[in-house]
C-alpha cells in the first residue's frame, strides 16, 4: 500500500476502521440528517439471505449505526476535540471491531479517556458492580469508572480526564431499569455543569420502538433504576431519549447535546432484522431474546423467586424451589398476545435458588409485534402470587424502584388482574407517549 502523505501509519489504520464501519454518506447528509439514499446504503454494504442457485434473492439494507455515520463523515463533529468515550462491548463497528480502537487508530480523533459504565468498559462485572479505574491494556488510554458517580462528582471526573466532549456509544435494550440511559442522563448533567459537550451515536433499540408500555415512575420512587417519569418499556433509541432529557428533565441546565442518527432502521425492526451483530450489552443479556422478554420478566427482581440469572436463558425463565406446572397453566390460561408459557425446569448456577432445582415458567414468544412484556410480566406476578407457595416480595420493596410506584404491588397484593392493573396505569402512559412523539427521530 502505498502511503498518503502527511498520513501515518495510525491515520491510516484509522481510515481503514472507518471503511470498515460501513460508510459514505450522500452528499450534502450531515451526521444527524436523514437517512441516506441508495448510495450511502451500497457504500456501507448489504446483507442478504441465500437461496437456491439460479434464484432471485431480495437484499435488505443494513443499518448504519450513529458511529458509522460519524466515522463516514470524516469524523467533523469531533474536529479539535479532546474526546472520552463512555462505552463497553457493545460500542462496535458492522465488523465488529471496538469503536475505541479504531478511533484511537485515527489521526483525526484527538481520544483521550475512556469510561466505563455498570459492567464496566470491558463488561467483565455482574450487575450492582463495575470495574474500576484503570488503564486500556490495547490502547494504553485510562479508564475511569462511572458507575456510582453522579452530578458534580462526575463532572469532576470529566474534567481530571481533560476532555472536551464526551460522546456516548452503548447498546441499550429499551426498559427504564436498565441502567445505561442513566449513566447517558448522569454524563449529560455532569457535562453541562463542567462546560463540556455530549455527542450521542445512536443504536437500534432492540425491541422495536413502536410504543411505550407499562407504568410511568413516580418521582419519589426515583433511583438508578429509574432517574425520571418515563415508561417502564420507553420503545425510544438512546439518542431520542438524550433529547427527551434535555427537553423535559434538565431543561434548567441543558447540556451542549448532539446527536448522530442511524439511517435505515425503522420504528417496527426488531434487532434481528438491522444486520447488525449483537454482543451481550451485560453479563446476563446474552441475545435480542433475552432483551424481548427483559422489561416483564427482570420485576422478579423485585420477589424472592429467580428471573433466570444463572441460566443459559436469563429473564426468558422465572421460577423457584417447590413451583410446578399449575403456574404455566395459570399464566398460559391468561390468554396474552403473543406469548404462551410453558412448565420449566433448571438450576441456576448462581444468583437466587443457585445449585437448586427449581420449577417455573418458560416464555415462549410467538408473536414479537403482538407480546407486550410488562403486560406478561405482570401476568407472571399475579399467577405467581396464587400458586407458587412462598411466593413474596423483597424485604426492601425493590419492586417498587422497579414499577415506578407502590401501586403494582400493592394492586397485586389485593388480588387485582392484569387488565385492572395495566388499566390503573393507562392515563399516565397516555400522556407520556403524547410527550415522546415530538423526541422521535425515526418513523
Amino acid at each position: 500500500m502505498t502511503q498518503r502523505p502527511g498520513l501515518s501509519r495510525r491515520g491510516l489504520l484509522g481510515l481503514a476502521g472507518a471503511a470498515g464501519a460501513g460508510a459514505a454518506l450522500v452528499p450534502g447528509a450531515g451526521p444527524a440528517g436523514a437517512a441516506g439514499a441508495a448510495g450511502a446504503a451500497q457504500a456501507a454494504g448489504r446483507t442478504a439471505s441465500e437461496g437456491p442457485p439460479g434464484r432471485s434473492v431480495r437484499r435488505a439494507e443494513r443499518v448504519q449505526t450513529g458511529f458509522e455515520r460519524l466515522a463516514a463523515d470524516g469524523y467533523a463533529l469531533l474536529a479539535g476535540q479532546r474526546v472520552g468515550v463512555v462505552t463497553n462491548p457493545t460500542g462496535i463497528t458492522a465488523d465488529a471491531r471496538h469503536l475505541v480502537d479504531v478511533l484511537h487508530a485515527d489521526a483525526r480523533v484527538r481520544l483521550v479517556a475512556v469510561f466505563g459504565p455498570e459492567h464496566g468498559f470491558r463488561g467483565t462485572a455482574q450487575a450492582g458492580g463495575s470495574e474500576g479505574p484503570g488503564r486500556d491494556p490495547a490502547t494504553g488510554l485510562p479508564v475511569y469508572d462511572t458507575y456510582g458517580a453522579s452530578g458534580q462528582q462526575l463532572a469532576d471526573l470529566f474534567t481530571a480526564a481533560g476532555v472536551d466532549t464526551v460522546v456516548f456509544d452503548i447498546q441499550d435494550v429499551g426498559a427504564r431499569f436498565y441502567t445505561y440511559i442513566w449513566t447517558l442522563y448522569d454524563c449529560m448533567r455532569a457535562a453541562a455543569l463542567a462546560g463540556k459537550a455530549v455527542a450521542v451515536l445512536d443504536r437500534p433499540n432492540p425491541v422495536g420502538g413502536r410504543r411505550a408500555a407499562g407504568p410511568v415512575l413516580e418521582r419519589p420512587f426515583a433511583s438508578f433504576v429509574g432517574r425520571e417519569p418515563i415508561a417502564l418499556a420507553h420503545g425510544m433509541t438512546a439518542a431520542e431519549l438524550a433529547l427527551l432529557f434535555n427537553g423535559e428533565f434538565l431543561a434548567d441546565a441543558p447540556a451542549t447535546l448532539h446527536t448522530v442518527r442511524m439511517s435505515g432502521w425503522r420504528r417496527e425492526s426488531f434487532f434481528g432484522e438491522t444486520g447488525l451483530p449483537w454482543l451481550p450489552p451485560s453479563p446476563n443479556m446474552p441475545t435480542p431474546d433475552t432483551a424481548l422478554a427483559y422489561a416483564g420478566t427482570c420485576l422478579f427482581e423485585g420477589t424472592n423467586l429467580s428471573e433466570g440469572r444463572g441460566t443459559a436463558t436469563p429473564f426468558e425463565v422465572v421460577g423457584a424451589e417447590g413451583a410446578d406446572r399449575r403456574w404455566a397453566e395459570a399464566a398460559d390460561a391468561l390468554g396474552l398476545p403473543g406469548v404462551w408459557f410453558r412448565e420449566a425446569y433448571f438450576t441456576p448456577t448462581f444468583s437466587k435458588h443457585a445449585g437448586k432445582v427449581c420449577g417455573g415458567v418458560r416464555l415462549v414468544v410467538h408473536d414479537r409485534s403482538a407480546f407486550d412484556p410488562v403486560r406478561a410480566g405482570i401476568g407472571l406476578l399475579v399467577t405467581a402470587r396464587r400458586t407458587v407457595s412462598g411466593f413474596a416480595w423483597r424485604a426492601d420493596h425493590w419492586i417498587d424502584r422497579l414499577t415506578g410506584s407502590d401501586r403494582v404491588r400493592r394492586m397485586v397484593d389485593a388480588g387485582a388482574g392484569v387488565d385492572e392493573i395495566a388499566g390503573d396505569w393507562a392515563a399516565g402512559l397516555a400522556r407520556f407517549t403524547a410527550r415522546r412523539e415530538q423526541y422521535l427521530l425515526y418513523r
